[in-house]
């Protein structure tokens, strides 16, 4: 055992779960450098957050230059990197949404969007979905359904939440075809609102547009088009959890662009500054001047070193034009997972957007039983080749594939090989 796990072991407590005994030693782009001397391909983005890459080199001066002037605040100062983190944010968020409160997590901003929406609208109830991960938080947590381990022992947990389920359509009803499972979910909705909340009682709905711990299961277009309907209809926040799905992990800035819907409240973390801690309450102008001075607050939250990497992050997004580069190599990317998919009837669905992708091990494709083992020997195997990716998903058996946007074509292709040599290997 490598001495760091070793100490590791000693000093922290075993509530927080690493998916790898390597030790980090360097990142750089898509790869990763650890104690025993191997540099790693790495799909994991450290859980979706180093989404240009580890160690971006702006990032990387951005974050140097701020620190030789001015590491902290604590609200006694304004401070320039603040300002601009904000402003560059709002150059790319939807609609008219152009203001914002920085935080230091996702679920602080998923937290803080609720307050915002309790807040402007004086109603209590949130609905959300069933499978949902929105942070560990305790509000955060009564709103998380992606597995009961996240909620085991800590009730009773905030009051007020209210959940449907969410259209996952690879595991609806055999015989069923996609529009009726939408609709069905549409009308559970609606069944909802009858019978549990009046609308008058709710403040905001609240949804991640593609669960990310649930599993990579994209809500469908016409699903989430109707849901930002019904709650328009209603006189009900919308409010999008793009901790996992913004900056640019779907090849979009954000799902909601890919979607075109425009939520009323976004929450944003995870890659807005590729690996400094920062997220973000995100509304409109009109909106945050509902939210008085004093109604929250935070002492750590929009550090000057985060705000100034940040924006880093954004400028380089568009200078490097990765958006539109990984458009077209994750394109490529699910074309040869579905390949696999063909060859491999280990595997039951491919589904994503852009780079967020996702891979489902079944035992029987007819009764799609999970199938975690496969999967763990699928990350074991890959791992000894030098290519790290991690799972996700209620039973542990989907496959987050998720590059960085700075991956390459030969980087992609290599990771891909890696997946068909070990699954070769496991189905003999």
């Amino acid at each position: 055992m490598n001495d760091i796990v070793k100490r590791a072991g000693n000093i922290l407590a075993p509530a927080l779960v690493f998916d790898t005994p390597l030790v980090a030693v360097k990142g750089d782009g898509a790869t990763v450098t650890c104690s025993n001397g191997k540099t790693y391909l790495d799909f994991s983005c450290g859980t979706a957050v180093a989404n240009i890459g580890y160690n971006p080199p702006r990032v990387v001066e951005a974050a140097k230059r701020q620190l030789e002037s001015f590491m902290h605040s604590g609200c006694v100062y304004y401070y320039e990197s603040l300002v601009r983190c904000g402003e560059s944010l709002a150059e790319i968020t939807p609609g008219d949404i152009n203001a914002f409160f920085f935080s230091n997590s996702g679920a602080e901003a998923v937290e803080g969007s609720i307050k915002l929406a309790r807040y402007v609208t004086g109603k209590p109830g949130i609905l959300c979905f069933q499978g949902a991960f929105h942070g560990r938080t305790l509000l955060a947590t009564a709103l998380t359904t992606s597995s009961a381990k996240y909620r085991r022992r800590y009730e009773p947990l905030p009051s007020g939440i209210y959940r449907a389920p969410f259209p996952y359509l690879y595991r609806r009803p055999d015989g069923m075809d996609e529009d009726t499972c939408i609709q069905q979910h549409i009308d559970a909705i609606e069944k909802i609102l009858r019978h549990e909340v009046l609308p008058e009682q709710l403040a905001a709905v609240i949804i991640e547009p593609i669960q990310g711990e649930g599993g990579v299961v994209p809500a469908p277009k016409r699903f989430l088009q109707r849901l930002a309907e019904i709650c328009k209809e209603r006189d009900i926040l919308l409010i999008f959890d793009e901790v996992q799905t913004g900056m640019g992990r779907t090849c979009h800035w954000f799902a909601s662009d890919y979607y075109g819907i425009k939520p009323d409240i976004m929450a944003v973390a995870k890659g807005i500054a590729s690996g400094l801690p920062l997220s973000a309450v995100c509304a409109s102008r009109k909106m945050m001047d509902q939210w008085p001075p004093g109604a929250h607050g935070t002492t750590f939250g929009g550090s000057p070193v985060s705000c100034a990497g940040a924006a880093a992050t954004i400028e380089t997004i568009r200078e490097e034009n990765m958006l539109e580069k990984g458009k077209e190599i994750s394109r490529h990317a699910m074309k040869r997972l579905q390949a696999l998919a063909e060859k491999f009837d280990c595997i039951g669905d491919v589904r994503g957007v852009g780079y967020m992708m996702g891979v489902e091990f079944v035992k029987d494709r007819k009764t799609k039983e999970p199938d975690p083992d496969t999967l763990k020997a699928l990350l074991d195997g890959c791992r000894e080749k030098q290519f790290i990716m991690i799972n996700c998903g209620p039973f542990g058996n989907v496959l987050r594939f998720y590059p960085p946007l700075c991956t390459t074509q030969e980087q992609m292709d290599r990771g891909l090989d890696i997946i068909e040599d070990v699954l070769k290997d496991i189905r003999g």
